[in-house]
């Protein structure tokens, strides 16, 4: 035994650093701004995204009758229901249309102004967004809605992608995952805070629908207002900008400390590894055989992470509850159940994901999603068959919900960072991966 554990020996005995060791890391790892900076990216940006997710379920039949009345008056004649459908349906799907876009946006955006600085321009797209959504019924047009909605999905799509990277470049290594659930939890609360809104008691009345979109310029504007008193990424700041002093201030700054030259030196290593790796195109990267089962594996689990159907159970959530055969006065109530499973699920995997790893998750988590889909196939088919048949798609909804956050939602991101790692070349493997 050296004389360290000598001098500690429950320390030894633990299996822990005794206090006062070089590998020791401090609680001084996460400061008090590290979290502000944390919580006020993720509240203007991942909240958002969130909060679009699930705001247009409660007002959908008043923003109908508003396309109807907007249709009979410029037509003459009320609107076609097929026609409705497929407006209703672009509403919907457009805010998607948007993340493209704005992932498409990101790499241009962020390599010239920083991670800082983009999600601060990205408020922008949300303000003006917000604005067209919340004006649309009382200017009558019924376009700026869908504007609008596609807007804001550019600035999902933009927030997405640079927060994470926001986030991961202004943190220790030891911290970096624990701070990263940060934004898939304000997804969840998001969603939830949309849903919560949307009750008849607070705005979702046909009289004050338009305000549920207007609310999304709140957190927009704290986030405007708060994030020029933060430092840029360090990272951003040493490999973009050379500006070795600038990155230094900013860790120090960040984690609440003087001597960051640890933190620099990891850096810098990086960069160094960083120009020693060959660029291949996407052709050259699919006909690689040496990372020919990293390439099946994203593409493969990307796929069935777009297309498992989740985003049609938030959409489309009160018009399965109907299906199901829950009365309208319930259907809100019921749906806010949705919002708290999910924070709760997400809050489960952060717990257990190093624990259990995330193979694990993937696998139950879309298994369990393909079973409870096949059962809410069933009982929507057979719902007038037995009183309690609509219960039972109920629950079937809530667990699928649980399923994907729990399991494909989180660890199917964090997957792709180990299997892209120290690869014999650089590839372009996030480019199958959805923001």
């Amino acid at each position: 035994m050296d004389s360290r554990a000598r001098a500690h020996p429950r320390a030894a005995k633990r299996g822990r650093t005794p206090r006062g060791t070089p590998g020791r890391r401090t609680r001084k790892d996460w400061s008090c701004l590290l979290l502000v900076a944390s919580f006020v990216g993720a509240f203007g940006s991942s909240f958002l995204y969130g909060y679009n997710l699930s705001v247009v379920n409660a007002p959908t039949p008043y923003i109908k009758a508003f396309y109807n009345e907007s249709w009979e008056r410029r037509h003459g004649h009320p609107i076609d229901p097929d026609t409705l459908t497929l407006l209703w349906s672009v509403t919907v799907s457009i805010f998607a249309i948007g993340g493209l876009v704005g992932t498409l946006m990101v790499k241009l955006i962020g390599k010239v102004l920083g991670r800082k600085y983009t999600l601060l321009v990205n408020n922008g797209f949300a303000i003006s967004a917000a604005l067209l959504m919340a004006c649309s019924l009382q200017a009558g047009a019924f376009e700026m809605l869908i504007v609008g909605r596609f807007i804001m999905g550019v600035d999902g799509g933009i927030s997405l992608s640079v927060l994470p990277m926001y986030l991961n470049e202004i943190s220790p290594k030891e911290i970096r995952g624990a701070l990263g659930q940060v934004t898939a939890i304000f997804i969840c609360i998001g969603v939830f805070t949309g849903q919560l809104l949307g009750l008849p008691e607070l705005l979702g009345k046909e009289s004050t629908w338009p305000y549920l979109f207007g609310v999304i310029a709140v957190p927009a504007l704290v986030q405007l207002v708060s994030l020029p008193f933060l430092p840029e990424s360090p990272r951003f700041l040493l490999f973009e900008k050379h500006d070795q002093a600038g990155a230094e201030k900013a860790f120090q700054t960040f984690l609440g400390k003087a001597d960051v030259s640890r933190e620099v030196e990891e850096v810098l290593a990086e960069s160094r590894v960083q120009r020693n790796i060959q660029l291949v195109s996407v052709l050259e990267l699919l006909r690689s055989p040496f990372v020919r089962w990293q390439v099946i594996t994203v593409i493969v689990t990307m796929a069935c992470y777009q297309l498992c159907g989740l985003n049609a159970i938030w959409f489309y959530t009160n018009s399965i509850f109907g299906k199901a055969g829950i009365s309208p006065e319930m259907i809100p109530y019921i749906t806010l159940s949705t919002g708290g499973i999910e924070t709760l699920a997400a809050i489960f995997s952060g717990l257990v994901i190093e624990r259990l790893g995330r193979r694990p998750l993937l696998i139950g988590g879309f298994g369990l999603m393909a079973l409870f889909f096949g059962i809410i196939t069933i009982t929507l088919t057979f719902q007038d068959h037995a009183p309690w048949i609509p219960y039972l798609s109920i629950v079937c909804i809530l667990a699928i919900i649980a399923s994907f956050c729990s399991g494909p939602e989180k660890s199917g991101h964090l997957l792709f960072p180990g299997l892209c790692h120290n690869l014999p070349h650089g590839c372009c493997l996030f480019l199958f991966c959805p923001a």
